[in-house]
């Protein structure tokens, strides 16, 4: 099915994320509306990733998968439905100051302790999901000022 309109977007489907080197990264949607990016960059559009190993799993507008300029190339079924979820995300009040984690469409209270290490819960846009796969964190470099 490489290089094919998906219809729908399915739990598990694969799409081929164009980078601005010419390679490509990959995706394969989780529940929530979550996105795996796999760590690895493949040469082709045919070239993906034989394991699921990924770089990180955030959450990814619709419009994206929707758009055809992220080509779906493979549906990869989860053994699970709870391997499905993505893992744990981390909410900051920024008014507040108080932590939260949201999982599997729960939000509970939590601590600043509990939220180390966690991913930020937010719906990132495609041009940002390939900053970061490109290396390019001009998000985290606000925080340092």
């Amino acid at each position: 099915m490489t290089g094919k309109k998906r219809k729908r977007i399915k739990i598990g489907d694969v799409y081929a994320i164009p980078l601005p080197n010419g390679k490509y990264a990959f995706g394969r949607i989780f529940k929530d509306a979550g996105i795996g990016i796999y760590k690895y960059i493949g040469v082709s559009i045919d070239d993906i990733p034989r394991v699921e190993e990924y770089q990180f799993i955030v959450g990814v507008y619709e419009y994206v998968l929707k758009s055809g300029v992220w080509t779906f190339v493979k549906y990869r079924p989860f053994k699970s439905d709870d391997e499905a979820f993505p893992p744990p995300s981390c909410i900051v009040d920024n008014i507040s100051g108080e932590f939260s984690i949201y999982h599997k469409g729960e939000i509970r209270s939590a601590t600043k302790l509990e939220c180390e290490g966690l991913e930020v819960a937010a719906v990132w846009a495609d041009n940002h999901i390939i900053d970061r796969i490109m290396g390019v964190d001009k998000w985290h470099k606000d925080d340092e000022k």
